[in-house]
């Protein structure tokens, strides 16, 4: 079968022990069915990978159709982040535990790469959200994340109150740890673990979750991802922002987060047959009923 790309880039979760020959095993698999092959600048530089042409995230962007990503959800994070505004597609092998959007086994991967190398393929594309810092009418800090934009306070510090707006409505002032704005990818990450519901990647909406509210009544709420949310912070001592986990921010009094949606969408690509709801149930382990 001919291949539908011409030049794949590999990423690597190269912190993990003993990935270096998993990493040219794919890449030669790849070149044996007609593609270039190059390496993301850091996995090439922390394996030791030599023998292939290095690339930074952006000219990836540029100069490739496919990108394989061997890892954990956090490593296809951290490369979405960087390439979503080239729309290059991600293909996702998993080393990591959970895997909700690296869904391909570690141990099928050959199975499962060949058929998708000649277009035989799901494909879908999920949102962003884009943050920005506000203090006394300045940009001091932004960020892109596919899973979820959080302010909370630090580990010592007591409970932060935050002023919550949708657009040009006031909705209520929370008393909590820290609020999470998540992504329909992000609702099954931490806001899943704070008791926040799980939106369909299909759903143009938000999932905003308060973090132990003082409150009983501060639930979890699911909004559209039209409009501005913003975040004021009323008070609070070692107050951050985070994007993704990434790119914190510390806030004062007075600061706002502003977040919308991200223009930039990420391309994700699955074996065929591939279903959301099959992943449900193999990584939140819904064993019950016919599988």
């Amino acid at each position: 079968m001919p291949s539908r790309f011409r030049h794949a880039a590999i990423v690597g979760k190269y912190q993990a022990r003993g990935i270096r020959p998993l990493l040219e095993e794919i890449a030669q698999f790849l070149i044996a069915q007609g593609l270039d092959v190059s390496f993301e600048r850091e996995t090439a530089l922390a394996t030791g990978v030599t023998e292939y042409d290095v690339l930074a995230p952006g000219a990836m962007g540029v100069s490739c159709d496919l990108a394989v990503v061997v890892g954990g959800d956090g490593t296809m994070l951290g490369i979405a982040r960087e390439v979503a505004r080239y729309n290059l597609p991600l293909v996702g092998i998993n080393q990591g535990r959970l895997g909700f959007i690296t869904d391909i086994a570690a141990n099928h991967w050959r199975d499962a790469l060949g058929p998708m190398i000649g277009g035989d393929y799901e494909e879908e594309h999920r949102s962003m959200l884009e943050g920005v810092v506000w203090r006394d009418g300045e940009r001091i800090s932004q960020g892109l994340s596919l899973n979820d934009v959080v302010v909370s306070r630090g580990a010592t510090a007591s409970m932060v109150e935050l002023r919550v707006d949708v657009g040009d409505d006031f909705v209520a002032n929370i008393r909590a740890d820290g609020l999470i704005i998540a992504s329909p990818t992000g609702s099954t990450a931490y806001a899943l673990s704070a008791g926040g519901p799980i939106l369909h990647p299909g759903i143009a909406g938000w999932v905003v979750v308060p973090i132990a509210s003082h409150t009983l009544s501060n639930r979890p709420i699911v909004l559209p991802d039209a409009g501005e949310v913003r975040i004021g912070i009323v008070q609070g001592k070692e107050v951050s922002a985070s994007f993704d986990m990434h790119n914190v921010a510390n806030l004062l009094p007075g600061d706002q987060v502003r977040v919308q949606r991200s223009a930039h969408k990420v391309r994700f690509l699955h074996p065929r047959g591939w279903s959301y709801y099959a992943t449900l149930r193999r990584k939140l382990r819904w064993y019950e009923g016919v599988v």
